[in-house]
C-alpha cells in the first residue's frame, strides 16, 4: 500500500468533500425509516422520549448526527468508530476478525457494543444515553455498507475512480452517488420514497420476503460483539463479490457508471433493507428484550421473524499481526478516519 504524504491527505480531502458522510443522508435516513416501521409500541415510546422527538421522522431525523459530531473537536474521538478495517485480502480471501481488525482505540464493532450498554444503563445521565443511542442509529446503518468493513485502499477512499463523469473515490460512490442516482436525490422525501419501496419488497409477498426470515439470525442482546460481527461479515462477504471482483485494479481510474453501477445497486438495496430490519430488531430487544419484528405490525397475529441461533460467546484470541497489516494500520493512522466537516471519509 503506498505511503500516505499530508500533501496526499488534503488533496483527497479537497476533491472528495461533500455534503453528506457514511452511507449518505439518503441511506442513514431511509435505514431509519425502515425501522421506525418495525418498532414495537414500547421502543417507539422509548426512543421518542429518549430523543425528545414525537414526528413522523424521529429516529431518521439523528441518523446523520454522529458524522456530524465526530467533524467537531468535542467528537473527533468517535471518528474511529464509523468502521473496521478487515485486513483481509479481497478478492481472493474477504474475513472479518474481531480480534485482529479492531485496534485499541476501537471500531464499529466494540462501538455498537458499548453504545447499546450505555443506552440501557440508568447510571448515565439522560443527554448520554441520548448520544449512545443516536450512535447505534448510525452505527448499524454504517456496519452494513460494505466499505466500512474492509481495509483495502483505507476502506476505498484511496481508490479513484469516475461516477457519470466526475471525479470520485469508490468509497464515496457506494456511501452517497450511486444510491442519490437510484433515487434522484437526497432529502428527506427521497428517503420516504426509499423506504415505503423497499418495505414494500421486505413485507409478506416482496421480493425479499424469504430472505428477510434470516436476516435476524444470530442476534443476542448479550453478545453484541459476536452479534455486530453477523452483520460485518455479511457485509464484508460483498467486497469479494461485488465491490472489487477483479481487485483493486479492476476499478482504479475506471467509470463505474454501467455495468459495475448495474451490479453494485442490488446489494446497495438489500443492504439498506437489511440495516432497517436489523436496527428495528436491536432496538426491540434493547428496550422489551423480546425477539424479532412483526412484518404486519404489531397486534397482528403471525408474520413474524424470530431471532434464531444465537451465536456462542466470542472468545478472545491473540492475534499477531503480519508485516503487511502493521503497515496498513499505520496508513489507517496517518490517513485519519475522517477529513473534517462533512467528509465522505470513514
Amino acid at each position: 500500500m503506498a505511503r500516505i504524504t499530508a500533501a496526499s491527505t488534503i488533496l483527497s480531502c479537497l476533491l472528495f468533500t461533500s455534503p453528506t458522510a457514511a452511507w449518505g443522508s439518503l441511506g442513514h435516513n431511509t435505514v431509519a425509516l425502515i425501522a421506525q416501521s418495525f418498532l414495537s409500541p414500547q421502543t417507539v415510546n422509548f426512543t421518542q422520549s429518549l430523543l425528545n422527538d414525537t414526528s413522523s421522522t424521529f429516529l431518521a431525523n439523528v441518523a446523520t448526527w454522529a458524522d456530524s459530531y465526530r467533524s467537531t473537536a468535542e467528537g473527533r474521538f468517535s471518528g474511529v468508530f464509523h468502521y473496521i478495517d478487515a485486513l483481509d485480502t479481497p478478492p481472493e480471501s474477504c474475513d472479518v476478525d474481531f480480534d485482529r481488525d479492531c485496534p485499541e482505540e476501537g471500531c464499529i464493532v466494540s462501538a455498537i457494543a458499548n453504545y447499546t450498554t450505555r443506552v440501557q444503563s440508568s447510571n448515565l445521565s439522560f443527554v448520554e444515553r441520548q448520544k449512545a443511542l443516536k450512535w447505534v442509529i448510525h452505527f448499524v446503518g454504517d456496519i452494513h455498507q460494505p466499505l466500512h468493513v474492509e481495509n483495502l485502499a483505507v476502506g476505498g477512499n484511496q481508490i479513484n475512480v469516475t461516477f457519470e463523469g466526475e471525479s470520485a473515490n469508490l468509497h464515496r460512490i457506494w456511501d452517497s452517488d450511486m444510491p442519490e442516482k437510484l433515487i434522484g436525490g437526497y432529502a428527506m422525501a427521497d428517503a420516504q420514497d426509499w423506504s415505503t419501496s423497499l418495505l414494500a419488497d421486505i413485507k409478506p409477498g416482496g421480493k425479499y420476503a424469504n430472505q428477510s426470515a434470516t436476516w435476524l439470525t444470530g442476534l443476542n442482546l448479550e453478545d453484541p460483539i459476536a452479534s455486530s460481527m453477523h452483520w460485518a461479515q455479511d457485509s464484508n462477504a460483498y467486497v469479494c463479490s461485488t465491490v472489487v471482483p477483479e481487485g483493486q485494479e479492476g476499478v482504479e481510474g475506471k467509470e463505474l457508471e454501467g455495468e459495475y453501477y448495474d451490479s453494485a445497486i442490488p446489494v446497495i438495496q438489500q443492504q439498506i433493507a437489511k440495516a432497517g430490519v436489523r436496527l428495528a430488531a436491536w432496538l426491540n430487544l434493547i428496550v422489551t428484550g423480546q425477539p424479532g419484528v412483526s412484518l404486519t405490525g404489531y397486534g397482528a397475529v403471525g408474520n413474524k421473524i424470530a431471532i434464531e441461533s444465537p451465536p456462542a460467546a466470542w472468545g478472545k484470541r491473540d492475534v499477531k499481526l503480519e508485516d503487511w497489516m502493521v503497515e496498513a494500520r499505520r496508513v489507517r493512522r496517518a490517513f485519519g478516519s475522517d477529513c473534517g466537516p462533512a467528509g465522505h471519509h470513514h
